[in-house]
């Protein structure tokens, strides 16, 4: 199946916004772990948890999308949905702590 040039633009723009908000996300977490910023209590343990819980959640997806026949942009995209809405959710959360 040929991919369609609309979705292969939304998933690269997906990656791009993804990549931005987790620069910023480490950037924040880190300048807390050096105490140059407030952090929230339990923050480190929040960041390393949520780690296994996306890459599980990644992991289900992409199998789902490929066990229905998904071509490889749309797997790719099934995957990475996990990590983008942590992202997502990370840096509303640490902006508005910072």
């Amino acid at each position: 199946m040929l991919c369609d040039p609309a979705a292969s633009m939304k998933l690269w723009g997906d990656v791009m916004r993804m990549t931005c908000e987790a620069q910023y996300v480490m950037g924040v977490r880190m300048a807390g772990m050096m105490g140059m910023m407030p952090q929230r209590q339990g923050e480190n343990l929040r960041m390393v948890v949520e780690k296994g819980d996306a890459a599980r959640e990644s992991f289900g997806a992409a199998f789902r999308s490929a066990a229905l026949g998904s071509r490889a942009d749309e797997v790719l995209a099934a995957a990475l949905k996990p990590y983008g809405r942590r992202t997502r959710v990370n840096a509303r959360r640490l902006s508005r702590s910072a």
